[in-house]
């Protein structure tokens, strides 16, 4: 079994290097938050007063980081991970950053001899915490063949995206696309119940029509549909709102960066900031149909 340093340990980190711990292996574990440590302590976890503490001796490295400059800073410079892992170590970055973010960490620790790959997950909390997360990576094959024990460990399926950075493109594709169909999604329901049709046999119907999606089958953006969903409580938990407008800024980024016009995307991305202007970006990011309906899905 691996010995780990896992870095991060919030919504998903948490889960996720649970799941490792239960599958036998080593960790010593960071994170900013004295509790999140203590609960990865209370499931076998060795404690770190720092990053750098946690990867002594570390075979792997794993972080799961809120955004580009915390990843950038965790690994790079005289004081970064890099510089402590030992050679041939391999660390996989969970994170999702900017793709050049991703080429830049991954290129500084080539230099260094150390394998690292892309690695960012889509699932949500529900998947971290069932080890059932997709893994969207981009780095070399044969990174990947060494990651992909500990990657099962977490995860279902394990995407193989490309080199370097293309992990990251994948996930913000993806993002980009659930956060366009998860506004859409709530705009019809929405129009429905303005219709006076009950939101519940709406979402029904499109469940099982060409309309359906995971806005409609896993995450029904309207409270009392789905028991489960976050808009059943009160839009707490799950994917935050916030984070699907950085997603969405990160796509819009990418695309500039390629000159590839992304329209939905982009009122997309405008949408979810009115939702985080109106107080909501900590809840999750189907909260955005308040933007559209009042009565129960402002509940």
């Amino acid at each position: 079994m691996s010995r780990i340093a896992f870095i991060g340990l919030g919504h998903m980190g948490g889960p996720m290097a649970a799941n490792l711990l239960k599958a036998g292996h080593e960790l010593q574990v960071f994170d900013l938050v004295p509790a999140a440590v203590e609960a990865a302590v209370a499931l076998g976890a060795r404690a770190a007063a720092s990053a750098a503490e946690a990867v002594d001796g570390a075979e792997v490295a794993i972080s799961m980081l809120p955004a580009s400059r915390h990843v950038e800073g965790l690994y790079l410079g005289a004081d970064g991970l890099l510089a402590r892992l030992a050679p041939q170590a391999l660390a996989i970055d969970c994170s999702t950053i900017a793709p050049a973010s991703a080429q830049k960490v991954a290129a500084a620790a080539a230099a260094r001899g150390v394998a690292m790959i892309d690695a960012p997950v889509s699932g949500g909390t529900a998947g971290a915490a069932a080890g059932t997360l997709t893994f969207i990576v981009g780095g070399e094959a044969a990174a990947l063949e060494r990651a992909r024990p500990l990657l099962q460990a977490m995860g279902r399926n394990v995407f193989h995206m490309g080199a370097s950075g293309a992990g990251q493109v994948a996930k913000l594709c993806n993002n980009m696309a659930l956060g366009v169909i998860m506004a859409a999604t709530g705009e019809a329901l929405a129009l429905g119940a303005a219709h006076g049709l009950d939101p519940a046999a709406l979402s029904q119907m499109m469940a099982v029509s060409t309309g359906r999606s995971w806005a409609t089958e896993v995450c029904n953006p309207w409270p009392g549909v789905l028991e489960n969903a976050p808009a059943s409580r009160g839009y707490s938990g799950g994917f935050g709102s916030d984070l699907m407008l950085k997603d969405l800024g990160l796509a819009a980024e990418a695309a500039m960066g390629v000159g590839s016009p992304i329209p939905l995307g982009e009122l997309a991305r405008n949408l979810y900031a009115l939702n985080a202007r109106a107080g909501r970006g900590g809840l999750d990011f189907s909260s955005v149909i308040q933007l559209l309906a009042k009565p129960a899905a402002g509940a």
